[in-house]
């Protein structure tokens, strides 16, 4: 049964990647995406790494409104900031100036993990350096994302280190909120923990450029992170429940604010907008739970 379990799970992470392919191909890259301002926030070698804004309606430089950057998913090996641009859309018709984000992955970029946080807190210190211009309030500036990108979203928040060289370091690259859906918060082992397979352990440590802890948001928790609010489904596949519960009682014991919203029956990447159809009703409630969170901290006003 544990086999299966594990086979299952696999092809699982295997279908979702090669649907984040397809939905890529044929697709110019780096997208071009209509109504967003597109702007270069890092460089490495040749790659230039975007951030594509939308800003609420009246927005003018010198304002001091909430942001948000969402990450995509994918693995840490493909995805596209696509994925989030309806989320972004409705943050920015509520007033905040929200962003998605570009990132190194292992199929575009040959990049690790430990690369993909490196992009990410770029990304949050770069909205802060430009606060002003851009009419940022630094200290109201929230991560988000999906899978890989819920990853990133909370590993801006919680691990140390991983820094990218060459960047102004006093300038914090930490965010003040966190809206994550089905991210991966644990990349090493548990101790009497066995949602995962040592042999997935492995493949994930095949991501990872040195140990696997460093880049486990679960093994860094302390008191003093920013209010989490985490979405999943209790039948993700991918990102086994488990570990995302574990990650909210040692946030919680820690004295940290984190709310897990959980939704059941849903599986790996429910949250996601759909065109086609009748869309997707697991869409509209998460965007909605992450509008009242945001709205509780004073980060957006009350709709």
């Amino acid at each position: 049964m544990k086999r299966l379990l594990a086979t299952s799970a696999l092809v699982l992470v295997v279908w979702c990647l090669a649907d984040a392919a397809r939905a890529q191909r044929g697709r110019p890259y780096p997208p071009q995406i209509p109504g967003a301002q597109a702007r270069v926030y890092k460089t490495v070698g040749e790659t230039r790494l975007q951030l594509w804004f939308f800003f609420p309606e009246g927005h003018r430089p010198g304002d001091s409104r909430a942001a948000v950057v969402f990450f995509f998913g994918g693995g840490w090996r493909t995805g596209s900031p696509m994925q989030f641009v309806q989320h972004a859309r409705h943050f920015a018709s509520r007033g905040m100036v929200a962003a998605v984000a570009d990132y190194r992955v292992a199929s575009r970029h040959q990049a690790k993990v430990n690369d993909c946080v490196e992009d990410a807190k770029s990304a949050v210190r770069y909205l802060r350096m430009h606060a002003k211009e851009l009419g940022i309030d630094p200290r109201r500036i929230v991560t988000s994302g999906g899978s890989a990108g819920g990853h990133l979203a909370i590993a801006t928040a919680v691990l140390p280190g991983l820094e990218a060289p060459g960047e102004d370091h006093t300038v914090s690259s930490q965010p003040n909120a966190v809206a994550a859906f089905n991210p991966a918060v644990v990349l090493a082992p548990v101790p009497g923990e066995s949602f995962w397979s040592r042999r997935q352990f492995e493949r994930v440590a095949q991501r990872v450029r040195g140990d696997t802890k460093a880049v486990s948001p679960y093994h860094h928790i302390r008191p003093g992170l920013p209010p989490m609010i985490i979405f999943h489904g209790t039948n993700d596949r991918v990102v086994p429940l488990r570990s995302v519960e574990i990650f909210a009682q040692a946030m919680q014991k820690a004295g940290n604010k984190c709310i897990l919203k959980k939704y059941e029956g849903a599986g790996h990447g429910f949250f996601n907008y759909r065109r086609r159809g009748n869309g997707n009703p697991y869409f509209k409630q998460t965007l909605e739970e992450m509008d009242r969170f945001l709205v509780q901290l004073g980060f957006l006003p009350a709709p």
